[in-house]
């Protein structure tokens, strides 16, 4: 009797802990000496962290990714390749500040540039590689902010593309964090050149000034940005078991203080939650049936990858369930919804996405539709 009451009481006990350890709360995020910062997964894009997320800041050499993004999107059109020759004007020998030190007059590839412009913050790559996109630096400022209306970058305004200081120049760490996700996404080989530490160009070696890529193997780019006005920035990103987090970390006071602070917030992310892809694209949920149509059955799934993130530990808690609508006829056409899965922890709504057709049903034969019509009067 004595053993069966001690292994009810240590069954009870490790029930106890356990149901504590599920529903431990996240502690606070780091407290950071900056005047913005933001954190998100890349997957799910849940906000993690934030502080002054939407203000307006000066971007400092961070404008560099917008410059970087529209190259890269120039390359995917066709209009432009890596091994394409730049001619090398005036005033981007001219530019002042960080430097990859192209000569006036010269032939620079656009890879050079590219990685110039990157590992180096090369404001005279910047300058280039600008006006061999758009003809001068003015327009390509135009396609900057005509890019970041689409990415709904809606707190940031480009005067140039080295993230020279003006007043009208200015965006957000909510908007980068929008802009670092889609340079990742679509940019894959490109993103490559953010983690690279060091670049030799004129037989000038030049070091990654983003200090994490040093500390922290996780991290994988992705650029710094430092003027008085500004401060110094930083936007970091680390992959940690097929989770990746952003982080952006605006006007703080040093180099070192940026780099602190930027690391608090990966761990913060990394130690407290975790990331699971619940749906692939076109993955099949379940097949219902379909009224009227010429098949019986129509396949239902997401039209894109689900992810979400959550607090660590807690995967096996989740809550999902789908509803259907009630009577689907057809015609149907692949992509129309057809429903809702939504997914819920502790009985809150974490996520809701739409279920869709996987595939189009044409209306069936009359005499199909005539036997539906009877079944359904009888159902």
């Amino acid at each position: 009797m004595k053993i069966v009451s001690y292994l009810i009481c240590l069954l009870a006990g490790l029930y106890s802990v356990t149901s504590w350890a599920a529903a431990k709360p996240i502690p606070d995020p780091p407290t950071l000496n900056a005047t913005s910062y933001f954190l998100v997964d890349f997957d799910s894009g849940r906000v993690l962290a934030e502080k002054n997320p939407d203000d307006h800041v000066e971007p400092a050499s961070i404008t560099k990714l917008m410059t970087a993004y529209l190259v890269d999107k120039a390359i995917a059109a066709g209009d432009l390749s890596l091994d394409e020759m730049v001619t090398i004007s005036e005033k981007a020998w001219r530019m002042k500040g960080s430097k990859m030190f192209v000569e006036v007059g010269k032939q620079v590839s656009v890879d050079d540039l590219l990685k110039g412009l990157i590992i180096q913050s090369g404001n005279d790559a910047s300058v280039a590689l600008a006006e061999h996109v758009a003809g001068s630096e003015e327009a390509f400022a135009g396609y900057m902010n005509h890019q970041a209306k689409l990415l709904g970058m809606n707190n940031t305004n480009f005067i140039n593309a080295t993230g020279w200081p003006d007043e009208n120049h200015y965006s957000s760490a909510r908007d980068i964090a929008t802009l670092t996700r889609a340079i990742i996404r679509e940019f894959p080989q490109s993103y490559a050149y953010y983690k690279e530490r060091e670049y030799t160009f004129n037989e000038i070696r030049q070091f990654n000034r983003n200090r994490l890529l040093w500390r922290d193997q996780t991290v994988d780019g992705v650029k710094t940005g430092h003027t008085e006005a500004a401060g110094f920035c930083l936007v970091a990103s680390a992959e940690r078991e097929e989770m990746r987090l952003i982080s952006v970390v605006l006007g703080t006071e040093s180099d070192k203080s940026r780099t602190q602070s930027s690391q608090s917030l990966l761990n913060y992310g990394f130690r407290f939650y975790e990331t699971h892809r619940l749906y692939r694209t076109d993955e099949v949920l379940q097949a219902t049936r379909i009224w009227y149509g010429a098949q019986e059955q129509v396949s239902m799934g997401v039209g894109k990858d689900i992810y979400i993130t959550i607090p660590r530990g807690r995967y096996r808690d989740l809550d999902i369930s789908m509803a259907i609508d009630q009577e689907i006829s057809a015609p149907v056409s692949r992509g129309q919804q057809l429903g809702q899965v939504s997914i819920t922890l502790d009985e809150e709504l974490v996520l809701s996405e739409n279920i869709v057709a996987l595939q189009a049903v044409d209306e069936g034969s009359l005499f199909v539709r005539a036997m539906d019509r009877i079944k359904l009067m009888f159902r």
